[in-house]
């Protein structure tokens, strides 16, 4: 018997595909449908890489120096004292939320999470067999779980994922409430998974990990997007001791070790500060010009974007069709966006998302092509 597959498609791929067979036609596209930074790996990290590929054959590997200084992060950032063989390197993020997720939870499980929220969690929860439970938050919240969202749920979740600053709205959960957040679920025995993959990258001021307030949460994070290290896929997961066996179990069994040639230059990279910080203060620029511009384009109720590289904008007002929305101005000004369905499958119609990691001149030219044809749409008769 054929089983319909509960693993919907992401979205913004599609749009994407095209973007790229338009360019092959010779247009002029402008990224912003992605939320990768536009930049390459610091440059001594790609010096250290080049050094190494004629010494180093590669192996099956985990850098005990990069455990190290990854915990040395989260001393700086935080106060955090993290014994390094609680970190558990991966092919990237998405590695360690499947370890996570495994880890910590069986079949059945309901998992609770924020709506809008990364396509990804509520699709590796239903290939996991486990059952999301996907939380409507809105403006009013900021777009974030709540620790009252969760006092209120009947019966308590086995656990949920949080994310601060948050895919698709860029928003951040404040340190008083991630704090509310950790005493609730440690009252009803909810397990957190916090993804904390842009950690780094905030408009607003030191952003909090949930391990401050929960020690037992499995923490998610990555190279690729303050360190602007998409491609090479290397990540972490930070894992409690009670779970650290299982979850190095998985690793080991379901990926092996994360890419060697990526740690050594990992390593290298996160002492790359100024070359880093410097992305930092270009997305600033690139969001304080989204933000001056998107009145003109009539789009005034967005999600704060207090971190990441993201405008999560209400186009209700526009279409009830944001999929045929985002492909006709693609088609009409070459600039490739986010359909909101791909983050919320029950209100992502009225959303578009944009990402602003791309280079300031293409941020620049992507407004002056989109403010003419938004104010074309807003004058037409509903």
């Amino acid at each position: 018997m054929n089983h319909p597959d509960p693993v919907q498609p992401f979205h913004a791929i599609s749009i994407s595909r095209l973007a790229r067979d338009l360019e092959g036609q010779g247009r002029s596209i402008i990224h912003m449908e992605f939320g990768q930074p536009s930049t390459g790996a610091p440059a001594a990290a790609i010096a250290r890489v080049q050094a190494v590929l004629t010494s180093d054959p590669g192996s099956y590997w985990e850098s005990d120096a990069l455990k190290a200084r990854i915990a040395k992060l989260y001393q700086d950032r935080h106060g955090l004292g993290i014994n390094p063989e609680r970190i558990i390197l991966s092919c990237g993020a998405s590695p360690a939320l499947v370890m996570a997720l495994t880890a910590a939870f069986r079949p059945g499980d309901v998992i609770a999470m924020a709506r809008p929220g990364y396509v990804a969690y509520r699709n590796n929860v239903l290939a996991l067999s486990m059952v999301p439970l996907e939380i409507a938050c809105g403006p009013e919240s900021r777009y974030q779980l709540t620790a009252a969202h969760l006092a209120a749920l009947d019966p308590a979740p086995a656990g949920v994922i949080i994310a601060s600053p948050a895919n698709p709205t860029g928003t951040v959960i404040a340190r008083d409430e991630l704090a509310a957040i950790a005493a609730v679920c440690a009252t009803r025995g909810i397990r957190i998974i916090s993804d904390e993959i842009y950690h780094g990258l905030s408009f607003v001021g030191p952003v909090a990990s949930a391990l401050e307030f929960a020690p037992n949460a499995l923490v998610v994070n990555s190279f690729s997007k303050y360190f602007s290290m998409v491609g090479w896929r290397l990540g972490w997961l930070v894992a409690p001791d009670d779970l650290l066996g299982a979850a190095r179990a998985r690793m080991g069994n379901l990926f092996l070790t994360a890419p060697s040639l990526s740690q050594h230059a990992g390593l290298v990279a996160m002492d790359c500060v100024d070359e880093l910080e410097a992305h930092i203060a270009r997305y600033a620029r690139n969001r304080d010009l989204m933000l001056a511009a998107l009145p003109a384009m009539g789009l005034t109720q967005i999600a704060p974007p207090d971190g990441a590289f993201y405008i999560w904008a209400d186009v209700r007002h526009l279409t009830d069709d944001v999929m045929d929305f985002a492909r006709q101005l693609l088609l009409d000004t070459g600039v490739a966006t986010a359909p909101g369905i791909d983050f919320d499958p029950v209100d992502g119609g009225h959303f578009l998302r944009f990402s602003f990691a791309v280079d300031t001149p293409l941020v620049e030219d992507a407004i002056a092509r989109m403010i003419p044809w938004f104010q074309a749409r807003n004058r037409r008769p509903a």
